[in-house]
């Protein structure tokens, strides 16, 4: 399983010798329901089978090329443990797969590219966030997306507050140590547990916590991602007093991260963050019929999809379960749009959300409802 990335994004959208299936399909995540979810993809594989045999393609090329993706069935537990929806690309030495948070459209694209829309939603800029996990053992940051979450590596800062204080802070019982300085029998008593932390250990601290905050400033440098903080309740509002991150949440995960894996913090802080996005979207939608009638929108293929070729979509809304098939010259500009799909033509609503995100806008995948103008396309151009 990969994970998403733009760099995942750039691997899957870069010249290579095709043909390219994209699979998508909505799976189930527990009990005995999960059965069907290799029986789905079956039968997905025989239709992109079927489809690349009719497109000229010998059966023993179309067998070697769809070979690895069949291994996938042969893992059980593979199947047990699925998310909302499944989206697999294969290409000629080529797979990748990808465990999706909403269920996708059932689906076989095959064509001259692959079909990013089943992952949109996982790859736009709007949905990405960190996680900032702080115990008495380890600081952890993990980068978010709603698709799930992964560790990355946090330099510059004190792997935890035990190295950064030298001491321990525990949340499982009232402690007293006596801290030694230079001279024989002189001491600082410090008493730490669940309640508040003494004036002395929350010095200490907040000390440590301006060395997370520079560090992650450092890292997330140019980035207004939300940031969620995860730890013991007393911890929130000592970090919010020292933090100068723009992205931090005013809510929090509360209690001791350490017993929470990256599944378990993605969970938590998706429902923090969810709300914040949604509103994100509404003003952006909002904004899109403010400017409506001018010439810094457009709900026409034809004029999008140029558009994001050439980097002047800020904001881009599709309709995840609509395809608009055509072709796009860049050396000329010209494009072609067509009924159906044709030798040569691709989804353009896809074409404009990849070329978007490749240049740094934002992309919405939204149900027919959901969309600000009723079309299958709207954008907000920068210029």
């Amino acid at each position: 399983m990969n994970a998403l990335s733009m760099d995942e994004l750039k691997s899957l959208v870069e010249k290579r010798s095709g043909p390219f299936v994209t699979i998508s399909l909505p799976t189930q995540r527990a009990g005995v329901e999960t059965r069907q979810n290799p029986i789905r993809f079956r039968k997905l594989l025989h239709s992109a089978e079927e489809s690349l045999i009719a497109g000229g393609l010998k059966p023993v090329d179309t067998q070697l090329l769809l070979a690895p993706a069949r291994k996938l069935l042969e893992d059980p537990l593979y199947w047990q443990h699925q998310d909302e929806g499944l989206a697999v690309y294969i290409a000629p030495g080529f797979l990748r797969h990808y465990k999706l948070p909403v269920k996708p459209d059932e689906r076989v694209v095959v064509a001259d590219r692959f079909h990013i829309k089943p992952i949109l939603n996982m790859l736009s800029g709007e949905r990405r966030f960190h996680i900032l996990a702080i115990s008495q053992n380890r600081v952890r940051l993990l980068k978010a997306h709603p698709g799930g979450a992964r560790e990355v590596e946090f330099k510059g800062v004190p792997a935890s507050l035990d190295e950064a204080m030298k001491y321990d802070l525990t949340e499982k019982q009232l402690q007293f140590r006596t801290l030694t300085n230079t001279r024989p029998g002189k001491g600082d008593a410090v008493f730490y547990g669940l309640g508040a932390p003494s004036d002395l250990t929350k010095e200490r601290i907040l000390q440590y916590f301006h060395q997370i905050d520079n560090g992650l400033c450092r890292l997330l440098r140019d980035q207004r991602t939300p940031l969620v903080f995860a730890g013991v309740d007393y911890l929130f509002p000592m970090y919010r007093e020292v933090n100068t991150y723009d992205g931090l949440m005013d809510r929090a995960i509360s209690g001791n991260p350490d017993g929470m894996g990256p599944d378990e913090l993605h969970k938590r802080a998706w429902a923090i963050v969810q709300p914040h996005f949604e509103k994100t979207r509404l003003e952006a939608a909002d904004n899109y019929h403010k400017l409506a009638g001018t010439p810094r929108v457009s709900n026409k293929i034809s004029q999008v999809a140029p558009a994001a070729h050439q980097g002047r979509v800020e904001v881009l809304f599709v309709q995840t379960g609509a395809l608009a098939w055509g072709s796009y010259a860049p050396e000329v500009g010209a494009m072609h749009e067509y009924e159906t799909h044709q030798p040569g033509s691709e989804d353009m609503l896809d074409f404009a959300a990849v070329h978007t995100l490749l240049n740094g806008g934002t992309v919405y995948a939204l149900d027919g409802p959901q969309m600000p103008n009723g079309s299958s396309v709207a954008a907000v151009f920068r210029y």
